[in-house]
């Protein structure tokens, strides 16, 4: 009896024993759980903070590449200023047109438009980025054109003040002139961060990674090369400065032959589009007043002796108005486009032609409507 005692006792004394160990090792372990769940949230949030300083710094330089002194923060605050005095003029606006032309309750259009606001509101804020990448990125080409055109003789300058005697850095600052504009404060900056203790190659360097350009770099690449090789940089200087000159008359050469197309190309989309759907205009015009004189498509055929219907087109002439005016709107754009990329070898110089395009293709359209109805009018009198 006293052994089954004995035993018993061992066996509840064992199991409660690895109850504690179970219970020990609980106890210990949701701490550590704890510990673990903050670990991987301040890891995430770390994460989060370095991403959104980069993305921060992304959008630093890329507006330093166009020359323009603005932190991302006031331009976010900019925008959403913007945003918010546009949408609650279109609130303010539609609240009034509902509540007086329809006859409702003010709060009803208010709750409505609760969602549109928020809806408006986060179109306007993508759109204002849109805008502002797009014309950030135009100002970012304008200087890269601007710099590829005197570039050459700015190497030419550099190259005279170092055959005169001068050093590399020396040369580079001393060949600064005022007509030089956007390349003249590049490379002050870079003459600035040599004074502060930076490598020239390095400062070169950060200047020809700010641009997109292939002759800036192939340049830079070329100078810093010559500098390290230790040769005649002068005489370097004024090779890559004839190359660049060599080039640009090859464009100019490429781009006098395909004259012919850029002529084809603007004549049908701001002349030829323009006179045709005035005259199909004209024509529309005509078949509806042929249509509405005859009474319909029985007179018309049994005076003709032919099957013809001049019961009326189905285009009226404000839709078919507005169907012109788009269409060589969208015409006049992708012309432009098209004269940009053969002519200057990027879409990017687009811009400039665009407008003029438009503009010319509908003062035309619009001229040669006006000259086809008087016409008409002249005709039926």
């Amino acid at each position: 009896m006293s052994f089954e005692l004995l035993v018993r006792t061992l066996v509840l004394d064992t199991m409660f024993k690895i109850k504690n160990l179970f219970k020990k090792k609980t106890d210990t372990a949701q701490p550590e759980r704890r510990i673990e769940f903050f670990k991987r949230k301040f890891k995430k949030a770390q994460q989060k903070s370095i991403v959104k300083q980069e993305r921060k710094q992304r959008i630093r330089g890329y507006i330093e590449k166009a020359g323009v002194d603005i932190s991302p923060q006031k331009l976010s605050k900019t925008f959403f200023n913007i945003a918010v005095l546009i949408n609650l003029a279109i609130s303010s606006y539609l609240i009034y047109y509902f509540s007086v032309t329809y006859g409702i309750t003010w709060g009803t259009v208010v709750a409505s438009m609760i969602v549109l606001w928020v809806f408006i509101f986060v179109i306007l804020i993508f759109a204002l980025w849109i805008m502002f990448y797009i014309a950030v990125d135009l100002k970012i080409f304008r200087r890269k054109v601007d710099i590829e055109e005197v570039l050459p003789d700015f190497l030419q300058l550099t190259a005279s003040n170092i055959n005169a005697g001068m050093t590399i850095d020396r040369a580079l600052w001393y060949a600064i002139r005022p007509r030089f504009g956007v390349l003249a404060k590049e490379v002050e900056m870079v003459a600035k961060e040599t004074m502060s203790g930076t490598d020239l190659k390095t400062a070169l360097e950060r200047f020809a990674a700010r641009y997109d350009s292939v002759i800036l770099k192939r340049s830079i690449s070329m100078l810093n090369e010559g500098v390290e090789a230790g040769g005649k940089i002068g005489d370097l200087l004024n090779k890559i400065a004839i190359n660049i000159q060599e080039q640009k008359s090859m464009l100019k050469e490429m781009s006098a032959n395909v004259t012919t197309y850029v002529i084809f190309i603007t004549f049908a989309s701001i002349v030829g589009a323009p006179f045709l759907f005035a005259l199909s205009g004209v024509l529309i015009e005509v078949v509806q007043n042929l249509s509405t004189a005859l009474g319909g498509t029985g007179s018309v055929a049994a005076s003709v002796g032919l099957a013809l219907s001049f019961s009326g087109t189905g285009v009226s002439q404000s839709d078919f108005r507005i169907f012109a005016t788009f269409s060589l709107i969208i015409t006049s754009l992708f012309s432009a486009m098209m004269v940009s990329t053969i002519k200057k070898g990027n879409i990017k110089s687009s811009v400039k032609y665009i407008p003029i395009f438009i503009v010319v293709s509908l003062t035309l359209y619009f001229v040669a409507q006006g000259i086809a109805g008087k016409l008409l009018g002249f005709f039926n009198v």
